[in-house]
């Protein structure tokens, strides 16, 4: 059986990207084969296609991506599971990650799985995944009344990261431009800066953690406007830096923060269903809404993907197919 999806078979603009009939996956033993309703759009896809930085080139493949078709946020349907497949059944609402989300089925491993939230639409539940679990495990550390600073709060992981900091009882700053003041005070935030008109780094208050989701301030403003024993989480991709991405700055904080009270903290994402059930407590509780700006048809997955890529969505983008 074939199905449409969204492929490219080397590196370079949203150009590289077109619209194709394949071959259905099918699942292995550990599998899910999934009918994908939705599908959400990451910059990590962006950095996929455009193959930055070069210093990933091993993980996603030296001369042409190792999994031709682009996505990774998934929600759907089951409708077929590998002999070794214990948690679901065809029928299933379920959303996680599985590698070429865009397309009309999508194969994925079983513990990158979980049922769909009950709130939510498929499209809602398809851009929570990647955005939704960086958000949690950036602030699930975070304490009642510690002072949280969200820089980039009106993006994809800053809509996430106010309100899963807020349910944890923080006292939450968002920094946004001033068309997003008003989306990011309505998530729950106490506080919001309008970078446009005020630098949080200057301000002469403290946090105790700041996730900057955008690495437009130096190392040493932002040590500036943590507290003596504050974390910082650095999540910007800058890939302004082609080579190394936000890992040069990572590996510069490193040196940075060697002295004092203060850490810089680095994680890697784990898209596993025991985060992702942590993620739909919050949701079903109420306490976590996904913020979807634009829903794109899988026809347009390349103008979706440039948009995502341009820094300028509100909250997160969604295909439909």
């Amino acid at each position: 059986m074939m199905m449409s999806a969204v492929t490219q078979d080397r590196y370079g603009t949203t150009a590289v990207l077109a619209n194709r009939n394949i071959a259905k996956p099918e699942a292995s033993a550990s599998q899910v084969l999934v009918k994908v309703h939705a599908a959400g759009v990451n910059i990590a896809d962006w950095a996929v296609m455009s193959g930055l930085p070069y210093i990933a080139r091993p993980i996603y493949g030296f001369r042409r991506p190792k999994h031709a078709v682009r996505g990774t946020d998934v929600a759907g349907t089951v409708v077929a599971i590998g002999s070794g497949v214990t948690r679901f059944r065809p029928g299933d609402e379920v959303f996680g990650s599985a590698d070429g989300s865009y397309a009309g089925f999508a194969a994925a491993a079983e513990d990158e799985l979980a049922p769909k939230p009950s709130n939510l639409s498929f499209e809602q539940a398809a851009v929570t995944p990647m955005a939704g679990l960086v958000a949690l495990q950036a602030v699930r550390d975070v304490r009642q009344g510690q002072r949280v600073l969200v820089n980039g709060a009106s993006g994809g992981i800053g809509t996430f990261a106010v309100q899963i900091a807020k349910s944890l009882g923080a006292h939450v700053t968002g920094v946004c431009s001033t068309r997003n003041v008003e989306l990011v005070r309505s998530l729950g935030a106490d506080e919001v800066i309008d970078y446009t008109g005020e630098n949080f780094t200057e301000t002469g208050r403290r946090y105790d953690l700041i996730l900057d989701n955008v690495s437009n301030h130096s190392l040493s403003d932002l040590r500036r406007a943590l507290a003596p024993s504050g974390t910082l989480i650095p999540n910007g991709g800058n890939f302004g830096n082609r080579w190394f991405s936000s890992a040069g700055r990572l590996m510069a904080g490193k040196v940075t923060f060697r002295s004092g009270g203060q850490r810089i903290r680095n994680f890697l994402v784990s898209m596993k269903a025991e985060n992702l059930l942590a993620l739909t407590r919050l949701i079903e509780s109420g306490q976590v809404t996904p913020v979807i700006d634009r829903t794109y048809p899988l026809s347009e997955a390349a103008e979706a993907i440039r948009y995502v890529g341009s820094g300028r969505s509100r909250g997160k983008v969604a295909i439909s197919v």
